[in-house]
């Protein structure tokens, strides 16, 4: 049987504080119905994502669309049809939303998202929505004051909230010690922390998740840690990304994008077809490898949660 392919254009609103996003109810009367979703409808003819959004946002809500950046895509299969949910972040526009078609609107904080009933096919986006675009990777600071110093400068001039402390130098009780002082920042600051370690490390660190390496990452058959803490992944093709998804990666790393100094050997994965793998993901997927913030919109453009560095943001 040839399922019907359908492609739908949604929005994740963002209220000004950046601290709710706004869902829409599904009617009773359709499929999936009671459940919540990101506000948005299907394509019409010749119409781009973008387009359908405006048109659809202005129909259901009542707003209009100043600006809206590429958020993800996510490809999903239901029994009967295949899926293909083109979402944008909106955080500028006008008039104020409500239910033009009957249906119940909410203003939800983001802390409370999971609480909600969605389709399946949205469970991806709510990751997307609570992810920030910058993602810091700590540098091999050998230094723990100076490690201190900059990642507070970070945290505190640069605005950055996602940390990964990478410390391959330290032995385990350096290691928690210093994740121990990055934990205590990251949470003055309202950043999270994943640690670069081996999952069984949380049981003497509460940070926020773990980072695997692509090495570890292809040894496992399930998710090593609870639902409840972020799980990431370095990956550098696609049967990584593959793997990253069966065990339920909530987000992942890319790289190579650009030839490294750290790793001049490595071919780049180039533009074209870091897009061509992130289409597929099916999860955030962060630029890595030479990214810089001049390069934050186009990885987005690209279908990018955004990017990864360690230079750009410690240095």
């Amino acid at each position: 049987m040839v399922k019907r392919r359908v492609h739908v254009a949604a929005a994740a609103i963002i209220s000004a504080d950046g601290k709710d996003v706004l869902l829409a109810r599904r009617p009773s009367n359709v499929d999936q119905g009671g459940l919540w979703e990101f506000p948005g409808g299907k394509l019409a003819p010749y119409e781009t994502g973008l387009e359908a959004l405006k048109r659809e946002l202005h129909e259901e809500l009542g707003i209009e669309i100043r600006r809206a950046q590429p958020l993800i895509r996510i490809h999903h299969e239901y029994p009967d049809k295949h899926i293909l949910l083109d979402v944008w972040q909106v955080r500028d526009f006008v008039g104020e939303p409500f239910g033009r078609e009957g249906q119940a609107v909410r203003w939800v904080p983001m802390t409370e998202l999971f609480s909600y009933p969605f389709p399946a096919a949205n469970l991806p986006i709510l990751r997307a929505v609570m992810l920030p675009s910058e993602y810091l990777i700590t540098d091999e600071e050998g230094d723990e004051a100076l490690f201190d110093t900059r990642l507070e400068r970070a945290l505190k001039e640069d605005g950055v909230r996602l940390v990964q402390l990478r410390a391959k130098g330290l032995d385990d009780d350096a290691y928690v010690a210093r994740a121990e002082r990055a934990l205590a920042l990251c949470r003055q600051y309202g950043a999270r922390l994943v640690i670069n370690a081996e999952p069984e490390m949380l049981e003497r660190v509460d940070a926020d998740g773990v980072h695997l390496t692509s090495a570890r990452l292809m040894t496992l058959e399930r998710r090593p840690i609870s639902e409840d803490k972020w799980l990431s992944a370095s990956t550098h093709d696609k049967a990584q990304l593959d793997q990253a998804a069966r065990i339920g990666c909530d987000f992942v790393t890319l790289s190579p994008l650009r030839t490294t100094p750290s790793h001049p050997e490595v071919p780049p994965i180039g533009w074209h077809d870091f897009q061509q793998l992130v289409e597929r993901a099916g999860m955030p997927v962060y630029a890595l490898g030479g990214m810089t913030r001049h390069d934050a919109s186009h990885a987005r453009a690209v279908g990018a949660q955004g990017i990864a560095s360690i230079r750009d943001f410690w240095q």
